[in-house]
């Protein structure tokens, strides 16, 4: 572990990150051409980079091991490689500090007021759209992990993602009940 951040090409703020992914997915949309230089696992050009998006709730901005003031005992392997070969966005803010309500805010792009999830327990309006989608029609394969929380009892698979892996609310901290593309059992007979 070091006191100093591990060295990244891209410091973005969250304008310039919005308008790279836009302006990067409408390019694709249009022309079908993204990320050419990248290469599959067998050694063949990919057509396309791979995106991860990772949300997680109540999570301080500069917790991960990569950050200049990480606590000596934050070891955070996998997203300092991340952080290092992508882009970390550096001021990265939520317009509703409420799980779901900024979850939905994420997933669509949209203001609370506009998406109306207002609380934990409502589920997300009939035809409402989340960005996956989008991505599925530039030909991206798209997954969920984690936790939904938008409708306390659901965990149903939503449009625009391929793999879902959730559970229902919350969860729970032991053993959670897991909604694997429709398959529910538990994490040991899954």
């Amino acid at each position: 572990m070091t006191d100093r951040p591990i060295p990244r090409s891209t410091d973005l703020k969250r304008r310039d990150f919005l308008r790279a992914v836009c302006g990067g997915a409408a390019a694709f949309a249009l022309h079908g051409v993204v990320g050419r230089a990248t290469r599959a696992t067998d050694g063949r050009r990919s057509a396309r980079r791979n995106i991860v998006f990772i949300l997680s709730d109540d999570h301080r901005y500069d917790f991960m091991g990569f950050m200049e003031r990480a606590p000596a005992f934050l070891e955070t392997p996998a997203m300092d490689r991340m952080a290092a070969r992508g882009a970390h966005v550096v001021n990265a803010f939520v317009s509703t500090s409420l799980c779901s309500p900024s979850r939905a805010s994420n997933l669509t792009g949209q203001y609370r007021h506009h998406h109306h999830i207002e609380d934990n327990q409502r589920p997300e309006a009939e035809g409402t759209v989340f960005f996956p989608r989008y991505m599925q029609k530039a030909g991206y394969q798209t997954a969920f992990i984690g936790k939904w929380h938008m409708g306390h009892e659901q965990d149903d698979p939503r449009p625009g993602f391929d793999h879902w892996v959730s559970f229902k609310g919350q969860g729970v901290s032991f053993d959670p009940e897991l909604n694997v593309n429709v398959t529910k059992g538990y994490p040991d007979s899954l």
